[in-house]
């Protein structure tokens, strides 16, 4: 019995991508086509786009596209909510119809040949495949310390992160019913998929420069990104304020103790810029430890309120269409 060709859904998180949208689109398309030629995939499988609220033309853009050819499809989201939320809309929409799903950005930097590679590892066993940069040689001196030492951070703090590893990976239909289970509010993906298990490996490209337009992702949002992880799949930090605490205490308590044997010796002498010091430095350390224990905090007042993670407005296609698995 002839084994059924994996239906592949490629999602695409879109935000004000206008003017690298026309660009890319069929470049999606024609990966599409190749791998049905060579027949890895099935002629069932779809480009789904997510549009995260954009403010541009985005929207009409992949209507257009969805009109025009059948094997794009779009969604909308009732505003923008991120770029991991605009991913996981894409996943779990396409997870009751398809067998596989590639994430992947719109820009055009990672590169789309490791699809191949990806299917090929799929047809292979492995239900997640991680896309990985071989190299950082397009990013700056700056953007590259950062990146890298954010992955070592993460690992140190004991997330079980993939190195040099973004949102550009293979993920099994199986892996995201499973995947679905996790009801977090605070969302990390490259983080939260390897929390899943299964048989998993991974492909090394090389990341281009962006075709058109410009980045969504300045200092600021990768900072933020970066702490959300930490504080999404980590309590080490709490754990070092904890022992930073204990140390602390000890040489405080230390530090009673020499003062009271210098007054028995008579020994005191007025110090006001030591005593200045100490205060100053400790008074920093409790706001930055209340700063970190806050946000955990803030984590837990979020997740308590289980808003919904996105919502979408308006697809390319009426429900009732929506089951190409046939």
């Amino acid at each position: 019995m002839t084994q059924a060709k994996p239906i592949l859904w490629i999602v695409i998180p879109c935000y004000n991508e206008e003017k690298v949208l026309p660009i890319t689109a069929p470049m999606f398309l024609q990966k599409i086509t190749d791998l049905t030629a060579a027949g890895k995939i099935s002629d069932k499988s779809r480009v789904l786009f997510v549009n995260d609220g954009s403010k541009d033309k985005t929207w009409s853009i992949i209507e257009t596209l969805a009109q025009e050819n059948e094997h794009f499809l779009g969604i909308s989201q009732s505003r923008n909510r991120g770029h991991q939320n605009a991913v996981l809309a894409g996943l779990m929409e396409a997870k009751d119809t398809c067998d596989i799903t590639i994430s992947i950005d719109c820009d055009g930097q990672d590169d789309i040949n490791a699809m191949d590679q990806m299917v090929d590892e799929y047809l292979g066993g492995c239900e997640v495949v991680y896309g990985v940069r071989s190299k950082r040689a397009t990013d700056t001196f700056f953007k590259r310390f950062t990146a890298e030492g954010f992955y070592h951070v993460m690992n140190w703090m004991g997330a079980d992160i993939v190195f040099n590893h973004a949102d550009y990976r293979l993920i099994s239909a199986r892996v995201l019913q499973h995947f679905a289970d996790f009801k977090e509010v605070n969302i990390f993906l490259r983080g939260m998929v390897p929390l899943v298990g299964f048989k998993s490996t991974s492909v090394y490209y090389e990341r281009a420069e962006r075709i058109a337009g410009e980045s969504h992702y300045p200092l600021k949002k990768m900072l933020a990104l970066a702490f959300d992880g930490i504080t999404s799949l980590s309590v080490k930090p709490i754990r070092m304020i904890t022992g930073f605490g204990c140390i602390v205490s000890v040489l405080g308590f230390l530090g009673i103790i020499w003062a009271i044997v210098m007054a028995a010796l008579g020994s005191v002498v007025a110090g006001w810029a030591s005593t200045v010091c100490i205060v100053c430095f400790m008074g920093g350390i409790q706001l930055l430890c209340l700063g970190v224990i806050g946000e955990y905090i803030g984590k837990i007042y979020m997740e308590t309120k289980a808003r919904p993670r996105y919502i979408i407005s308006d697809r390319t296609w009426a429900p009732y269409e929506r089951n190409y698995k046939g």
